[in-house]
């Protein structure tokens, strides 16, 4: 009785210890899924949308963006402002506005209203008092996505994009292209590259830095610039395919509780028949 409780521990200990160990994988691969499955669900939404309508709730978010540029209190906003924020580019009511695809890291991502910590958790945020993503002359929208958590990617590998690099953004009917054309690390409350500049159609993502430690800010700015061919083809993300490594840590930790359990049994005959 004693050696089969000790065997439940041991295998016990064991699944814990690989379940802990294995736990971003299959909570990153998890996110992904749902990441997929919120672009899908956005996509179809587009298409059964009437036209006119994605056609009036662009046509609101530009005139949002044209009152920004007088309102020099903009990335501190009223709760009134907020509520009218919010109401703006909210199809279906989940807040998301649309998704960002970067192809250098493989990344396709729901974009949600605000850079509140509920939102982080799951997607990219929005920065409220910066333009909406429907680009124009005198816009800047600004995107922002944790890096290194457990559950999830997000923008971890935003270090890696480096100038000439292109992401794009699909809002409603719109694809807009930006290129990369300036990396900078900032300090936490310093906007002074958030700001909208004349003439200038722009973009910035940006994630909190040195990896882990989180002391500053990275920014990755990109300029509008044409679509290019094909641009306008959703790619469905990785995490529509089953991940190989996922199978084979399902079918492998079985494997090794079994191949476990029959071998210690298998030592316990054969200290049996040496007694005798």
């Amino acid at each position: 009785m004693k050696k089969q409780i000790s065997t439940i521990i041991t295998v016990i200990v064991f699944v814990t210890g690989l379940s802990l160990l294995l736990y971003p994988t299959v909570s990153n691969y998890w996110n992904s899924l749902h990441q997929t499955k919120a672009v899908a669900n956005y996509s179809d939404a587009m298409e059964k949308m009437d036209k006119q309508k994605k056609q009036d709730a662009i046509d609101a978010a530009k005139a949002y963006n044209e009152a920004l540029l007088s309102n020099a209190g903009r990335f501190t906003p009223t709760e009134e402002e907020l509520d009218t924020y919010k109401s703006l580019l909210n199809a279906d009511g989940t807040g998301m506005m649309g998704y960002i695809e970067i192809p250098e890291i493989r990344c396709e991502l729901a974009i949600y209203h605000t850079v509140d910590e509920s939102v982080l958790q799951v997607g990219i945020g929005h920065l409220e008092g910066s333009s909406l993503p429907v680009g124009g002359s005198g816009t800047h929208c600004v995107l922002s996505g944790h890096r290194g958590l457990p559950s999830a990617q997000l923008f971890t590998k935003l270090d890696r994009l480096k100038k000439g690099d292109i992401f794009t953004l699909h809002v409603y009917d719109q694809v807009l292209t930006y290129e990369v054309d300036q990396i900078a690390i900032v300090e936490p409350e310093d906007y002074g590259l958030l700001q909208i500049e004349e003439g200038q159609d722009l973009c910035t993502l940006f994630t909190c830095t040195p990896y882990g430690i989180n002391t500053h800010r990275l920014l990755v700015r990109g300029h509008r610039i044409e679509n290019r061919a094909g641009s306008d083809v959703r790619v469905t993300s990785d995490a529509a395919k089953v991940s190989s490594v996922l199978v084979a840590v399902c079918i492998a930790i079985p494997l090794l509780i079994i191949s476990f359990l029959v071998a210690d049994r298998s030592a316990g005959r054969s200290k049996k028949k040496n007694k005798k």
